[in-house]
């Protein structure tokens, strides 16, 4: 691999934020179809599926998706050891995928709730296997964005293609869950085969398994509760009260999901790069993308906050339509959580991770999900879906507060760098944005979902925008430099 060109971190971001916006786009194409032609209850049957086969893709992977990222970033400049190390990593992963399969199958044929969902569980347990021999995690540990984006593009629009000549009717739920395999991980067929391209294809022995069991069981656990809080939302709304519920759930959650991958996006990016800052003891370095990814947090994912949670009855109607407005509350309480998440991204898998101090990261996940699964427990046989949105907003909160206080107890909290008068200028910014978003809905009225959205995102931004030029917030005049360099006037 050391004569491969490795990409800057702005090719990687622009790359991934490619690829996180057509997870934004493609779902707001197909979300309000398929809502409107299968229904809650229809979409209900979809998620709990697709969560219930998540907790064995979750466990037949353990915890090498990201695992797999800094091990491999860190030995990618040696192809032999790189090799061994990827060969040691996909056996493990098939082994444990094999043994997932069993413990399903027999889960589904001994449980009465599960056996009348046992077509539509099989179709979606095919994304295992397929996110088993993708090895996602290696083309990330190597850098290579710009594959996986166009990659993944195309299989979206693969899938989009697909629901439109085959999802017409209700009854249509079993082939949508297969659809969206198709959309997913579909694309992973190609990793498999594009493999050769970047390792030694045969044996590199001698394989030394022992090495990864220990850091993958750690990223195991971090897996399991992370997985917990955030898919055990879905399955005991299932096992608790109906398939409406899990529906107005999935609405719900629907635009949250989207803005944290997109709040992510430069994080995703960091880990490997960081790994490999903190592997060959480049601190500076280190420091210097840290604050950039809090700066872009904060400027980010605040007013995306703030700004769904005014306009969550307009963003439900869109995306699912008029019959989903039962689901507004759930979308107001669970929207806080992309700044939550946004923070715990980078303190979590951009600073703990990388400097080896993943114990730390599942504790506030393992924290996490505790909170919500009692939360879930109390919440959801008194207001469904809400009581679900409740319980995950609270465990996101808890998960950062802990990174923040283990951070503080390992002596690594010097790492957080907030530039907090820019920070200042965001809240300034936010304060003026939200009262332009009031004054215009007052005024102009309602026209519909869509204009509704349109008419606010314009004034909310715009104002947003316009004073964080004015303020000279730092990340927001870099960025417009960067734009008047490239303008042709």
């Amino acid at each position: 691999m050391s004569e491969k060109k490795t990409h800057s971190v702005k090719y990687n971001f622009i790359m991934n934020s490619i690829l996180k916006m057509s997870s934004f786009i493609f779902p707001l194409i197909t979300f309000p179809y398929v809502t409107r032609v299968l229904g809650a209850k229809g979409i209900g049957q979809v998620n709990f599926a697709s969560a219930f086969v998540g907790y064995f893709s979750m466990a037949a992977m353990l915890g090498i998706p990201t695992y797999g990222i800094r091990v491999c970033a860190q030995c990618r400049d040696n192809r032999e050891k790189l090799s061994r190390t990827v060969q040691e990593l996909l056996i493990i992963s098939s082994i444990t995928t094999v043994i997932a399969y069993i413990v399903m199958a027999i889960l589904v044929f001994e449980i009465p709730t599960l056996q009348g969902r046992t077509a539509i569980i099989y179709l979606s347990s095919t994304m295992i296997l397929l996110t088993t021999i993708g090895m996602e995690w290696f083309y990330q540990a190597v850098e290579e964005y710009g594959y996986i984006t166009y990659r993944n593009l195309a299989f979206k629009a693969l899938s989009v293609i697909l629901m439109f000549l085959f999802i017409h009717q209700r009854e249509d739920y079993i082939l949508y869950a297969g659809v969206n395999v198709v959309g997913t991980v579909g694309s992973n067929i190609l990793n498999f085969i594009r493999i050769r391209k970047y390792i030694i294809c045969k044996p590199v022995r001698p394989y030394d398994f022992r090495r990864h069991l220990k850091p993958i069981m750690v990223f195991f656990m971090f897996s399991v509760a992370t997985t917990i809080y955030t898919s055990l939302d879905t399955v005991m709304l299932g096992f608790m009260t109906n398939d409406v519920q899990t529906g107005y759930y999935a609405a719900a959650t629907k635009m949250k999901a989207l803005l944290v991958s997109v709040v992510t996006s430069l994080g995703t990016v960091l880990l490997p790069r960081a790994s490999y800052y903190i592997e060959n003891d480049m601190k500076e370095e280190f420091r210097r993308i840290i604050k950039k990814a809090f700066q872009f947090v904060i400027v980010s994912a605040l007013p995306l906050t703030i700004f769904f949670i005014f306009e969550s009855k307009d963003t439900i109607g869109f995306l699912a339509g008029s019959d989903f407005l039962k689901a507004t509350p759930a979308m107001i309480i669970i929207t806080p959580t992309i700044f939550f998440i946004g923070l715990s991204n980078i303190t979590g898998m951009q600073i703990l991770i990388p400097l080896g101090l993943e114990t730390c990261t599942v504790l506030s996940t393992v924290a996490g999900a505790i909170v919500d699964l009692i939360l879930n427990v109390i919440f959801i046989p008194k207001i469904g879906a809400a009581g679900a949105a409740l319980g995950t907003a609270v465990a996101e909160a808890v998960v950062l507060l802990v990174q923040i206080l283990q951070m503080k107890m390992k002596n690594k909290l010097h790492y957080v760098k907030v530039n907090w008068k820019d920070a200042g200028k965001v809240v300034l910014a936010l304060i003026f944005a939200s009262a332009g978003l009031i004054a215009i809905k007052m005024l102009v009225g309602a026209h519909g979902y869509f204009l509704n959205l349109l008419i606010s995102a314009c004034i909310f931004f715009g104002i947003y925008g316009i004073l964080l030029l004015i303020t000279k917030e730092e990340l927001i005049v870099q960025i417009f430099e960067q734009f008047k360099k490239r303008s042709p006037l």
